[in-house]
């Protein structure tokens, strides 16, 4: 709608005062959604949204496949994180750090799997959120937006995986049981977060009495 001129782009952005001291509360939302398209920035935009569709599918698919409530609390989580962090640093828009996170979870849960990029390059799948922030800022991102993404993405990976998982911490999150209520699992088996994707608990199986789980195990599409 702000392309469109129906509302003037500078209701959308995330703008700290008009927030807080005017209490424009949609401003956060706004921003995650607005991208102000341009000559030099529509190429950006196209190939970020590329990147959202292909990472937060296989996510769907693969670690939460049957779980959507678990999968809108990863990105209800990384949002408001993202958001907070907005006001602090005065970021006016969201679209691509909240995009480099989900990217970046991705990319941890599969970490060992080999991924192609463009001109044929190939490399584990863990560098891929770094690849990216550097080609972002080529075709002219910010790489604090997707420095910001990758760092909201990986405080939600340690919370939820390594650090219960691999440290034999705490589970600080887990999903509201709201989330289950509007969102139910599509098969059972699953009753709360923090448990592991099914091939990482087939790699923690392998490994009972080694300490450290492996974390190598990649996720395709259609795995279970």
């Amino acid at each position: 709608i702000g392309k469109l001129g129906l509302v003037s782009p500078v209701y959308l952005f995330l703008w700290p005062d008009a927030f807080i001291n005017r209490f424009q509360i949609w401003r956060p939302i706004t921003a995650t959604f607005f991208f102000p398209v341009g000559p030099g920035t529509g190429f950006l935009y196209l190939v970020n949204l590329y990147f959202l569709y292909q990472y937060s599918s296989r996510l769907e698919t693969g670690a939460f496949d049957g779980r959507p409530a678990d999968y809108m609390f990863m990105l209800l989580f990384n949002w408001i994180c993202i958001v907070i962090t907005g006001l602090a640093m005065d970021m006016q828009l969201l679209m691509i750090p909240l995009i480099m996170s989900v990217l970046y979870v991705w990319a941890q849960l599969n970490r060992d799997m080999i991924v192609s990029f463009w001109f044929g390059t190939r490399f584990k799948a863990c560098y891929l959120p770094w690849v990216i922030l550097g080609f972002n800022y080529i075709i002219g991102g910010s790489v604090i937006n997707e420095l910001i993404g990758n760092l909201v993405g990986h405080l939600y990976f340690f919370l939820m995986f390594k650090y219960p998982m691999d440290l034999g911490g705490r589970n600080f999150l887990s999903t509201p049981q709201f989330l289950y209520r509007w969102l139910p699992n599509r098969r059972g088996g699953v009753s709360g977060f923090g448990i592991p994707p099914p091939s990482m608990r087939r790699a923690a199986e392998d490994q009972q009495g080694g300490g450290r789980h492996n974390w190598g195990q990649g996720f395709r599409l259609g795995d279970q």
